[in-house]
């Protein structure tokens, strides 16, 4: 091939590079693998998504899972940034100087690698910053309380963004002068719930910020999931020493790291600091065991699962917010016969008045369902609305006949105790996602108290245990018909115990004999 024909094609090569970083990364940056050296980044296909979204966005939240590679590919997005652009500054910020200067040395030995023809001449090259002679530059800082006011340049890199001391107050000096036309990256595994990146992140999903929130799964990882196209790979992995499975890659990290580490090492939840109330390794199955098949009703307030059934009672257990985007009301609604979770009403917006009148429809629908709001406060309110507006009378009754449960802290603890067994017990089946997710981040604070974290809500957990308190009383105090899960198609009288505890004004009568009442 003649000089002119080289040239020219290094020339279509360098605009094949500067026009798509996916191509300039795929085919000439190269990083060092743990397992296999110095290899190509050939980037797997959630990792060029990746790029595509930090192109199209000014902002960028990336909640990722534990060594996915993102950090390396942010590197190598920044490096083609510089090569490619005029006097185009790059600041990464760690959770130590440390960890900023190993992103640099990143993309140092991907510019050592690069062919000549790829590279701008560097004129500083120290261990906090890399000068080209097309003007660009990276620099690595540490995260001081300082730094904000020193980022100014055209991309700002949030490494491990969850882990930055001084987040805070980096933030509010850096993003005045950010806004005016630099661009952010901060990506992180999750560190626990009410940092700065827990904040930034809900934020931006719920269209609150700048920030494009962007998530990836451990699955799209095909070092950690099978996905075809990729055999070769994993007869290396089995040839090494030991050997690597990666049919079996779930199984040997979960077995080696506690469930709660798993969740956020992995699974990217966000989760509570303190001890979880519900033990881990339950949660582990309840999590599994969400059911995501449900109808929506009240726009899209109240999820449901499966029909009413016209021979089963119900139960539902209620708290109740004021409705101005604060908590949320919740009514939670478990049949009496099987114990199921068989609808969740939750919202944040609904007044007072029509939560009453949804919760009346909701009774009446589930066979005239007992109700048990709670009688704190704003609960007096709901009550009126139920009973006297509403006309609904099937209501719960304490020992001074006041309709309600006053919550108070020695019975708020023995109901969520309570909570606790059933679930342990499985006298209630669980179905929603939301519920469980709340009980991920529902603690025994450093003083034993049963809490919600941080920055977190209990109001299903609440809900839920006025349900399971109801669903306790009606069953130890009433003769019910036995439901057969397999015998649908049936309605069979109860062959089960007929003596209860009957509550009178004076008390109450242990083991009353009702057969009677079921010849």
């Amino acid at each position: 091939m003649t000089e002119d024909k080289i040239k020219k094609k290094l020339e279509k090569e360098f605009r094949k590079c500067k026009e798509d970083p996916v191509y300039f990364i795929s085919n000439f940056i190269k990083v060092v693998h743990p397992i296999f050296g110095m290899v190509n980044f050939d980037l797997y296909p959630f990792q060029q998504k990746l790029i595509q979204q930090f192109k199209s966005n000014r902002f960028s939240i990336l909640r990722k899972f534990r060594q996915a590679g993102c950090t390396t590919l942010v590197a190598a997005y920044a490096l083609w940034k510089c090569i490619f652009n005029s006097h185009y500054k790059v600041v990464i910020l760690s959770k130590d100087d440390d960890a900023s200067m190993e992103v640099l040395s990143r993309m140092k030995t991907a510019y050592d690698e690069l062919p000549d023809w790829l590279k701008p001449p560097l004129i500083k090259d120290s261990a906090h910053a890399l000068k080209f002679n097309n003007g660009s530059e990276i620099r690595s800082k540490s995260s001081s309380k300082q730094s904000g006011r020193s980022v100014a340049g055209s991309l700002l890199i949030l490494d491990e963004a969850a882990f930055i001391e001084n987040i805070d107050t980096i933030w509010a000096a850096a993003f005045p002068i950010i806004s005016t036309g630099g661009s952010v990256i901060a990506l992180s595994t999750v560190n626990g719930i009410g940092n700065w990146f827990h904040r930034q992140y809900n934020e931006a999903r719920a269209g609150e910020n700048s920030f494009k929130a962007i998530d990836i799964n451990w699955k799209d990882h095909p070092q950690y999931h099978r996905h075809p196209g990729y055999e070769p790979m994993y007869e290396k992995l089995l040839n090494q020493d030991p050997p690597i499975d990666i049919d079996k890659w779930e199984q040997t990290t979960r077995g080696a790291i506690s469930y709660k580490e798993w969740l956020q090492e992995y699974e990217a939840e966000f989760l509570g600091t303190g001890d979880t109330f519900v033990d881990g390794e339950i949660l582990k199955q309840l999590k599994e065991q969400v059911n995501q098949e449900y109808g929506t009703k009240y726009n899209n307030r109240m999820r449901v699962w499966g029909d009413i059934h016209p021979h089963h009672d119900y139960v539902v257990g209620v708290d109740t917010s004021i409705g101005r985007g604060l908590d949320s009301s919740v009514a939670q609604v478990i049949d009496l016969y099987t114990g199921e979770q068989v609808a969740e009403f939750k919202s944040n917006k609904t007044p007072i008045n029509e939560f009453a009148t949804i919760l009346a429809q909701i009774g009446r629908e589930y066979n005239t369902a007992y109700i048990i709001p709670e009688r704190n406060l704003i609960g007096h309110n709901l009550i009126y609305q139920l009973k006297e507006v509403e006309q609904y009378d099937n209501l719960f009754l304490d020992e001074k006949h006041e309709i309600g449960v006053q919550m108070a802290d020695a019975n708020r603890r023995q109901m969520l105790v309570a909570v606790d067994e059933a679930i342990r017990l499985n006298k209630i089946k669980l179905n929603s996602e939301r519920t469980v997710d709340e009980l991920l981040t529902f603690i025994i604070d450093e003083v034993g108290r049963y809490k919600a974290d941080t920055n977190c809500h209990d109001d299903l957990i609440m809900g839920l245990a006025l349900a399971v308190f109801g669903f306790n009383e009606i069953r130890a105090n009433t003769p019910m018909i036995q439901h057969r899960p397999n015998d649908d198609n049936k309605f069979i009288l109860p062959v089960s115990r007929t003596k209860y505890m009957i509550r009178t004004p004076g008390g109450l009568i242990e083991e009353e004999d009702l057969k009677w009442l079921l010849s």
